[in-house]
């Protein structure tokens, strides 16, 4: 069934549902939907579909999908959310490479306004967040949306974002975390989502104080320092 025999609105439920799911694009989910409901699809079906429906139909196809995304991906197919407008995403802020000493780069997988939101395979945009002790900006809204086999999208993300240091996202498997790491950049899972800017703010006391020593590294710190760093959380 392709997405021309789907009314505009059905079509518009899918695709946004898709983007709630970790590593599922249309296609995919318009498959697990032909299992649960049988075709035509329509929007009478989806909006009769329970989390159990979806979920026996998405075992095969889609692993094991964690229960806050399969919620939000029903309120897409039922009408309940929405998409936000371009209009309605965040505006960027001014930053030069040498006005934020002491900062680094953190990415947020997106698929609305500010917020984390979005799983790594199938978010709409990366929200990328300049951030140090003493302040966080928003310097970049980066598109997710590619033209290259599905094969190389993960590697064609982690491209995206390979200036970053720290990749926070709802979820990413384990293939695509690897690529995300090649480019040395530190993934770092909320499954439950959240602000994007309160969680990358929450870095600034700890770029402040005394790091972890992955993000000591990510700061550029030496061996030494690291050491240090470890050996401090360990006395703690």
């Amino acid at each position: 069934m392709s997405a021309q025999q789907l009314s505009p609105d059905a079509a518009l439920r899918i695709g946004l549902a898709a983007r709630a799911l970790p590593d599922t694009d249309a296609a995919l989910l318009m498959k697990v939907l032909v299992e649960a409901l049988g075709l035509p699809l329509t929007e009478e079906k989806l909006g009769r579909l329970t989390v159990r429906e979806l979920g026996s139909a998405a075992d095969a196809a889609l692993g094991d999908v964690p229960l806050p995304a399969m919620k939000q991906a029903l309120d897409y197919l039922w009408g309940k959310a929405q998409v936000e407008v371009d209009e309605q995403l965040p505006t960027t802020e001014p930053y030069a490479d040498w006005g934020m000493p002491g900062s680094i780069r953190v990415a947020v997988a997106s698929n609305s306004a500010e917020r984390l939101d979005g799983h790594f395979g199938s978010c709409a945009r990366f929200l990328v967040y300049q951030v140090s002790p003493d302040q966080t900006r928003l310097v970049d809204i980066r598109s997710a949306a590619g033209g290259v086999r599905a094969d190389d999208k993960n590697a064609e993300r982690a491209a995206q974002i390979a200036d970053c240091h720290v990749l926070m996202v709802v979820s990413i498997g384990g293939p695509a975390a690897a690529k995300v790491v090649k480019q040395d950049i530190h993934p770092i899972k909320f499954p439950n989502g959240g602000d994007a800017r309160s969680e990358v703010s929450a870095l600034q006391p700890v770029l402040g104080g005394t790091p972890p020593p992955w993000l000591a590294k990510v700061m550029g710190k030496g061996a030494e320092e690291r050491v240090l760093f470890e050996r401090t959380e360990e006395d703690a």
